[in-house]
């Protein structure tokens, strides 16, 4: 577990924290929104989920945004990541430089539209792992 694990809670607790993420990325978009708020929560939704596994299996993670680090860290712990889940690494872009302005070129729908759906690939293979460890 990470140095500080007392009290961080379970992996279903993750878990439910990376749902309220991925509900959030759902909500209709407003003018005031921005896609990249939007691919945020997709991506904390993701991390989240990776957390949980990392959890259950009292697995040591370093508190990153890095989604390759924590899939890697999975991997190398003998637990089999299905191909269409190590794409949800691409969502690291969206946990810093996108959410502020300046360099970062603005989200476009069809480019949340992709987190959105890696997002959901990572959350439901999670919470299914996580049952099958019970």
């Amino acid at each position: 577990m990470p140095p500080d694990s007392e009290g961080i809670g379970s992996a279903r607790e993750w878990i439910k924290r990376a749902k309220s993420n991925l509900a959030r990325a759902k909500q209709p978009k407003t003018a005031e929104i921005f896609w990249e708020d939007l691919c945020f929560d997709a991506q904390q939704a993701a991390e989240k989920s990776l957390k949980a596994i990392l959890i259950a299996h009292d697995i040591p993670f370093r508190f990153v945004h890095d989604l390759a680090e924590l899939l890697t860290s999975i991997t190398n712990h003998g637990i089999p990541i299905p191909d269409n889940i190590h794409a949800a690494a691409e969502l690291t872009n969206y946990a810093v430089e996108s959410r502020y302005p300046g360099p970062a070129e603005p989200v476009t729908e069809d480019e949340f539209r992709d987190a959105l759906q890696k997002a959901e690939l990572v959350v439901a293979w999670a919470e299914t792992h996580i049952e099958e460890e019970k």
